[in-house]
């Protein structure tokens, strides 16, 4: 095949002309699309609350409404060396209540038992704590907590088909939707589970689902947008070569439908494993934000780990696709998001491994 070259013509224009013609209106097409997805990108703003009054902050914390406050329950931290080995977790009954924005948390008030790293949901104007653990047990435990005349009253709800903890789950339409965990602080396998509770049923009982075509996961990210429940992300558990589990970080997503089923979505630029979860409904959109990517789950000395990725995933929900928005304040995993007076708030959590925060952020779009 011979070339072209710049005398030659096609219809008397010069052929070099039209092409140089043709790669500069792809380029403006391309820089125009470019531009119309940085302008579609959901713009946050960034604000930070009155901090819990604890030292040391906790992860795996219990978080939702009730009453038109902000209530934070249970949660594990390390009160003692950070980088002992082992080091030592504590877990926690507290119950910390903000009735305003600018208010102080109200404190005092107790879970019946210590417990963290369970799903959190608000329903009815109510916090729904579902399943958990302590230091030695998992639990298949629910119940919900609620803000009245100044105190915090609990009434017990149909309990999980089995114990879990690490999972996640979110609330669409009037279904709590729970997915993925692991059934037992030992365990060297993840669920593959996908339960469903109707809250409007005469008697509400919890079904089992056919899950996701994926691989079983924990501390996935869920979330709820337009009529349909969705997975991120997570961690597969598998036995290493001293019996203790071994990560295999996710990067794979899924959307729930009722009546339709499951359908695989795009996968996420990176793993987003233990982010704030659910995550936050922005318009056509679904927010991740931080989470751990495993790149450095090695890092040693773990003291100097430079902490878990400071920028957020946002799904598109029209065009199956994701953009990354960078500048965020914060780096967490193993926290709640809870939706609350026209924000998204984000308590407590971990900034970088073994390290927790008592900060409570905000984010809403500008």
């Amino acid at each position: 095949m011979r070339g072209l070259n710049s005398d030659e013509k096609e219809n008397g224009e010069p052929m070099a002309s039209k092409f140089i013609s043709v790669l500069l209106a792809f380029s403006l097409m391309s820089a125009a699309k470019s531009s119309a997805q940085t302008t579609d990108a959901p713009k946050l703003t960034w604000d930070q609350l009155r901090a819990i009054p604890d030292h040391e902050g906790f992860a795996g914390a219990f978080a939702g409404v009730s009453g038109g406050a902000l209530l934070v329950a249970g949660g594990a931290n390390i009160p003692g060396d950070k980088w002992a080995e082992p080091f030592v977790k504590k877990w926690y009954d507290s119950v910390f209540v903000l009735t305003r924005p600018d208010a102080k948390w109200r404190t005092g008030f107790k879970l019946p038992r210590p417990l963290g790293y369970g799903v959190s949901i608000s329903a009815d104007d109510r916090l729904v704590c579902l399943g958990g653990s302590d230091s030695t047990t998992h639990y298949a435990e629910v119940f919900a907590l609620f803000w009245h005349d100044g105190a915090i009253k609990r009434k017990a709800l149909p309990a999980l088909p089995m114990p879990c903890a690490m999972s996640c789950g979110a609330l669409v339409g009037r279904t709590i939707y729970v997915a993925g965990g692991i059934e037992t602080p030992t365990a060297t396998t993840a669920m593959h589970n996908f339960w469903a509770l109707d809250l409007d049923a005469p008697e509400p009982l919890w079904s089992e689902l056919d899950p996701w075509p994926g691989p079983e996961r924990m501390l996935a990210v869920a979330g709820a947008l337009d009529g349909s429940f969705y997975l991120f992300s997570g961690a597969k558990l598998t036995a290493g070569d001293d019996g203790k589990s071994v990560r295999e970080y996710l990067r794979d997503a899924y959307r729930f439908t009722p009546g339709e089923g499951w359908k695989r979505l795009a996968d996420l630029p990176r793993a987003t494993v233990a982010a704030a979860s659910p995550a936050a409904a922005l318009g056509s959109r679904l927010v991740i934000v931080s989470g751990d990517d495993g790149l450095n789950v090695t890092f040693q000395p773990v003291q100097k780990h430079p902490g878990f990725p400071r920028n957020a995933l946002s799904y598109d929900m029209a065009t199956d696709s994701w953009t990354v928005l960078d500048n965020v304040p914060i780096s967490r995993a193993t926290a709640p998001m809870v939706s609350w007076r026209e924000r998204f708030i984000i308590p407590n959590g971990e900034v970088r491994p073994r390290v927790r925060t008592a900060e409570v952020w905000s984010l809403r779009l500008r």
